[in-house]
C-alpha cells in the first residue's frame, strides 16, 4: 500500500535515468516497488555507455547525444513526466529537460545538477586549462565506492554489468539547464562514497527542495522501498508547491 500521504497526489510517469557506467538495469529492484505504489516508470538507454566487448564507435558520442535519447524519450511518453536522474544522468538530464514541455518536475538522485557552462569534469574540480577529451572511453570507477553499502550479492551482481563510460559525456559542457525553468528537488545521499555529499549539497543548493537518504551511492540496490517511499513524498510535496 502507497504511504497515506501520497494517496490523493497526482501520478505523473515517471523516466528513471541512469549514470555513469550503468544502463537502465541498475533500476530493475525499484522498479517493481514504484509499481505497487501505484507509479508507471520508464528508463532510457544513454548511449554514452559501451560494452566492454564491443568495438568502439568512430565518434564517440557525449553528453549532448545522451541528452537527445533523453528528450527522444520524453517526447516518446507525451504525458506529464517527472524525470529522475542519478549520478552523471543528472548532466544530460538538465540539457534535455530545457527543450521539452511535458517535465513537471526533475529530482536529482546524488546527481550532477550542473548550470550552463559546467561539466562533470569542471564540477568535480577539473581546470579550464586541462585538456578536454574529445575521444575515448573510461572503465567504471571502484564497486565499494559505487555500491558501499549494496547487499554483497546483489554488488556482485551489478558490477558484472557495468560497462565503460565516453570521455566527452563528462567533458562537454551543459548549454541549457532545465531547472531553471522546472522545478526541482535533490535528494543527498548521506553516505555516498562516490560523489562526497559536501559537492552533493552544493549542487543541492540550486534545488527547490532538499531531501536526505541515510545511504550510499546507489539506494535504488540498498533502500529500493526507503527510495520509492521519498520519491512519492517529493512529487507530493512539489505538486502542492505548484498549486500554490
Amino acid at each position: 500500500m502507497p504511504p497515506p500521504e501520497t494517496v490523493a497526489c497526482p501520478r505523473p510517469a515517471l523516466l528513471l535515468i541512469h549514470g555513469a557506467w550503468h544502463g537502465p538495469w541498475c533500476w530493475e529492484d525499484l522498479i517493481p516497488v514504484l509499481s505497487t505504489r501505484g507509479w508507471r516508470a520508464q528508463t532510457v538507454d544513454l548511449p554514452s555507455g559501451l560494452e566492454f566487448d564491443s568495438p568502439a564507435p568512430l565518434l564517440v558520442p557525449g553528453l549532448y547525444d545522451d541528452a537527445a535519447a533523453i528528450t527522444a524519450k520524453l517526447v516518446e511518453i507525451g504525458e506529464p513526466t517527472v524525470v529522475v536522474a542519478h549520478s552523471y544522468g543528472g548532466a544530460p538530464a538538465t540539457e534535455a529537460c530545457a527543450h521539452v514541455d511535458n517535465v513537471v518536475h526533475m529530482i536529482y538522485l546524488a546527481a550532477f545538477q550542473l548550470d550552463v557552462g559546467e561539466s562533470v569534469r569542471t564540477s568535480m574540480g577539473a581546470g579550464p586549462d586541462q585538456p578536454i577529451p574529445d575521444a575515448g572511453y573510461s572503465p567504471p570507477m571502484h564497486d565499494a565506492d559505487l555500491y558501499s553499502d549494496v547487499d554483497p550479492e546483489v554488488a556482485t551482481r551489478a558490477t558484472r554489468r557495468l560497462r565503460l563510460q565516453s570521455d566527452p559525456s563528462r567533458a562537454q559542457t551543459v548549454r541549457q539547464a532545465g531547472w531553471r525553468t522546472v522545478g526541482s528537488s535533490y535528494v543527498v545521499c548521506d553516505l555516498d562514497a562516490a560523489v562526497p555529499p559536501e559537492r552533493q549539497q552544493r549542487f543541492a543548493a540550486r534545488a527547490d527542495a532538499i531531501y536526505h537518504l541515510p545511504t550510499g551511492h546507489s539506494p535504488f540496490y540498498s533502500a529500493p522501498a526507503e527510495l520509492a517511499d521519498l520519491l512519492g513524498e517529493i512529487i507530493c510535496k512539489a505538486a502542492k508547491r505548484a498549486e500554490k
